[in-house]
């Protein structure tokens, strides 16, 4: 085990290494691999696994990682997924070694593995249907039975996966088998498919070159040990897949064998990581695509502020078991609101803006303040911030009467205005309807950076410049689910029923402090009591800032969540 390593948590998996490596096995290499399949956009529970074996290969001395893309399923499988996941691994903050890596580079090697393996005896080619090999494989009580056309000869299997990949044969019509065990407890050894014939795709890596492809299982340790991965690490429904995973190994004529270990998945609350259901979502519109801010996708994170910084953090804290449990989304949050408190700057933003004319400001005059960038950052410098006669505050700011328990601004009342001077709202203004349209005020010049001698102010509330102020577009985001458990039911698309109605609310008319319009897309902040934003990439313009609200400034879900135990 190397010093850095001893800077990480334990965990089994590095305990399983560490005395790999004590003993020699593998040669004393530490070799892993993320294989994804492109027929999606990563999320958060793959950021696991991605910490986990890219970590593993950066914390061993010589450790080395592949990327590697699992290409099997054309049909599913496209360039724009690819293109996403290189996007988000070297996001993540990880790179690869030497090359990226496809299964499809290995399709001959493959074939004639298949070959070797029907030379043997040890696989055949069936022409059942695909219901009639589920019919024939039995239950997990009853053995399954032999296909009738297991007992083929060599000659006659050789001869039709010859014809098969010479495209002879319709889709669906015959595939290729290992020939196992068909009464194996293990269903995974019921002679499982090997090949698959598909006509009429066309592969993003390959092109038409094939008509037949290989099935994951098949697939996936023979690319390991091509790659000479040492440690194959997967989540544990792969775990009854681990007999055929060496079966395969050990029947053909390899000579590297990869070890599998599995680990438990990543379950958090309030979010699906089912692709099928994140398709779903996308396909009907429930969110606006892969990227969308509610998302669980390393897209939607990304595009909602979260930091790579915090997401490794998050995957350190949950740590690595083998038992499957249940992450509170509150883990997650406090990450970012950890890395965020300490790297962004400040700056003032009002979401439902209410005017304020100070009387005792002439007009046309600016009174120059400075605010600092960061309360305990003094390397982050400072601002400056104009103090007009009309300015705006929150309208949730504001009651013309209220208990004393309201801490900010009442009529008659005073409240500090954040970085700038005591304020006394003499005033209301009202439409003919009896709605609020501006308050008017006095501000006491003596008090800036000073409390005022023998009054109580209040509290203290932020504000904008109506005339120095940007006009904004905020999109206040919040999780997507309002059920810890969305996808509890597994045997009905129930998931849709606990979609959050107040996941997406937007502040279209907003004002944000001046300087804030030249910040660049991506740029992150905290605005002040209210919580931390990222300028939007996709749809923020010079003229009509966007902002996205990546997360409250406190645990707005804590209260929900104990209510409901």
């Amino acid at each position: 085990m190397s010093e850095l390593d001893k800077k990480y948590p334990i965990n089994f998996i590095r305990q399983i290494i560490d005395e790999d490596q004590d003993g020699g096995k593998h040669d004393g290499r530490v070799h892993t691999r993320f294989p994804p399949e492109p027929n999606g956009y990563l999320h958060i529970g793959h950021a696991k696994s991605i910490c986990l074996n890219f970590g593993i290969a950066r914390d061993y001395r010589d450790g080395k990682c592949n990327l590697r893309f699992d290409d099997t399923n054309p049909h599913k499988e496209n360039i724009e997924y690819v293109n996403s996941i290189i996007e988000d691994v070297q996001w993540l903050g990880f790179d690869w070694e030497e090359r990226l890596y496809y299964a499809s580079d290995y399709f001959e090697q493959l074939h004639d593995y298949a070959v070797e393996l029907i030379g043997k005896g040890k696989a055949y080619v069936c022409d059942l249907t695909a219901e009639e090999v589920r019919a024939y494989r039995g239950t997990l009580t009853e053995p399954g039975k032999p296909s009738p056309y297991r007992d083929r000869s060599v000659e006659e299997n050789l001869d039709l996966f010859r014809r098969m990949k010479a495209g002879e044969f319709e889709d669906g019509s015959r595939v290729l088998r290992a020939k196992i065990d068909m009464a194996s407890p293990n269903m995974n050894m019921r002679d499982p498919t090997l090949y698959r014939i598909r006509h009429g795709v066309i592969h993003h890596q390959t092109g038409e070159s094939w008509c037949i492809y290989p099935m994951y299982d098949y697939t996936h340790p023979i690319s390991d040990a091509l790659e000479g991965i040492t440690h194959s690490l997967c989540t544990l429904e792969f775990e009854d897949h681990r007999p055929l995973y060496n079966w395969v190994l050990d029947n053909i004529s390899i000579k590297c064998h990869p070890q599998q270990i599995e680990f438990s998945r990543l379950n958090l609350q309030y979010t699906v990581v089912s692709k099928r259901k994140l398709t779903q979502l996308v396909d009907e519109d429930h969110v606006n695509g892969w990227d969308d801010p509610r998302m669980p996708t390393l897209a939607g994170l990304r595009r909602r502020g979260y930091t790579p910084v915090s997401i490794r953090e998050f995957c350190d804290r949950i740590g690595v078991t083998k038992a499957e449990n249940s992450v509170e989304m509150g883990i997650l949050e406090a990450c970012i609101r950890e890395d965020l408190d300490r790297n962004s700057p400040r700056a003032m933003a009002v979401l439902d803006p209410l005017k304020l004319v100070i009387e005792n400001l002439p007009e046309g005059e600016t009174l120059q303040l400075e605010a600092p960038n960061h309360p305990k950052d003094e390397s982050m410098g400072k601002r400056r911030l104009g103090f007009t006669r009309e300015i705006y505050i929150d309208r949730a700011d504001f009651r013309e009467e209220a208990s004393r328990k309201y801490k900010r601004l009442v009529t008659g009342g005073e409240v500090r205005l954040r970085n700038a001077y005591v304020i006394k709202c003499e005033r209301v203004v009202k439409d003919a309807d009896g709605e609020i349209t501006e308050l008017r005020c006095s501000y006491d010049p003596e008090t800036l950076g000073v409390n005022p001698e023998g009054r109580k102010v209040r509290g203290v509330i932020h504000w904008v410049s109506a005339v120095h102020g940007v006009r904004a577009e905020v999109r206040l985001y919040d999780r997507l689910f309002n059920h810890p458990a969305p996808d509890a039911d597994k045997s009905v698309e129930s998931f849709l029923e606990h979609l959050n109605p107040g996941s997406f609310r937007v502040a279209d008319d907003a004002m944000v402090e001046p300087g804030l319009a030249v910040a660049r897309p991506g740029d992150r902040f905290q605005f002040e009591r209210e919580g931390y934003f990222i300028l939007d990439v996709s749809d923020s313009t010079p003229d009509r800032p966007v902002f996205n609200r990546t997360v409250t400034l406190r645990d707005s879900w804590s209260k929900i969540e104990q209510q409901n135990r």
